[in-house]
Parts: C-alpha cells; structure tokens; sequence
C-alpha cells in the first residue's frame, strides 16, 4: 500500500539570504523522506511606523505563507534571525495572526521545530529559539530539536543547538557543512515523526 504524501511547511522570514538557505537545507531533509514534500514559504516586511504589511509580492524566493498552509502542514519548521534574542518582528506579526487556528486546535499533535541565525555568536540564538517554540507550545505542537547523538551538534564551531538549527552569519563562506547536516537532521526528523502521526492517526 503506497504512503500517504505528507507535507512539512518550512515558514520563515529571511532579510539578509541567510536564513532562506538554512530553510532551503531543512527542505532537503524533509525530501530525504519518501512521500514528503517541502512547502516553503515567508513573510512580508511590516512598517515599522503602523505594523502595516508590505503588499509586494516577492519576485523571486519562496512565496507568502496564508494561513491555509499552516492548518494543511503535516509539520513545521519555522525560522527566523535573531533580533534582540527574539524572533524578527514579520514573523511574530504573522505568528499573531493564527488565533483562529488556536481556537480551532488545527496544529494540535503536529511536529515543530525551529531554526535561526544572527550576526553574533553569543547574539541571543538560544533566546530566540526558545521563545520562538512558546506560540507552538499553546497550539499543542509537539516540539522536535536536535538530540546530541547527532555528530555535527558536538563538532560544530559556529552554530546549532539541542533547541534547534542555528548559524553565525558573519561566517565568510556560508553555512559550514555541520550548520547544513544539523538543519537537514531536523528536516528529517520533522518528516519521519509527521509520517509516524499519519500513521498511528489512520488506525
């Protein structure tokens, strides 16, 4: 009996690229997996005189995420830089707008994990990742990070945590190779546990 396709939205809001190339490596984990396809999608700029959105669609790079592919996702990884230890204001302006699938348990018992990247070291990457999971944990969400049998998070020298990816985005050449094995792994892991649900749900 052939598997049911899941499908694992990666949302994420990206200024600089950096972020974007961390969700594309979480994609390719979740394509790793037979019948999963990654959905990417982002955010708009919002005003910072009004909290207005932008209303450009983006030429190029993933498209705006509606809140129809949030209560479709199967999974989600969900991104952002760092600002100030917390996520970028585009995301958290979205975040906000998903009361309705709140009230109607529409995420409740999927996989979530989280990613991020910021111009320091020791610029707040923890901080944000753990208060990017707190919306998920009041939609029921159940939380995936990167379990430390995983060799890159014990040889990496500039990103990646147990809460999730991360990456120092001065790094001259990109995202080192344990930064992309340690966001394909959570893509993985997204996949694998969102086939596992699907599974146990359907008996």
């Amino acid at each position: 009996m052939t598997q049911n396709k899941l499908n694992i939205l990666i949302l994420y809001y990206s200024r600089g690229g950096t972020t974007a190339a961390m969700a594309n490596q979480i994609a390719r984990g979740v394509e790793s997996i037979a019948n999963t396809e990654a959905i990417l999608r982002t955010v708009p700029d919002i005003s910072p005189v009004c909290e207005q959105t932008a209303t450009a669609i983006p030429e190029q790079g993933a498209p705006y995420a509606t809140l129809d592919d949030l209560k479709q996702c199967h999974g989600l990884a969900l991104g952002s830089p760092t600002h100030f230890g917390n996520m970028a204001a585009p995301l958290k302006y979205f975040i906000d707008s998903t009361t309705a699938l709140w009230f109607s348990g529409a995420l409740i018992n999927k996989p979530a994990g989280v990613f991020t990247s910021s111009n320091s070291l020791h610029g707040g990457q923890e901080s944000t990742l753990l208060s990017m999971t707190l919306p998920l944990f009041h939609h029921g969400m159940l939380i995936m990070g990167i379990p430390y049998n995983e060799h890159a998070l014990r040889e990496t020298s500039s990103g990646g945590t147990p809460y999730g990816p991360s990456h120092w985005s001065t790094q001259p050449n990109g995202l080192s190779d344990a930064e992309k094995k340690i966001c394909q792994v959570l893509g993985v892991r997204l996949a694998t546990i969102a086939h596992s649900l699907n599974q146990t749900h359907a008996h």
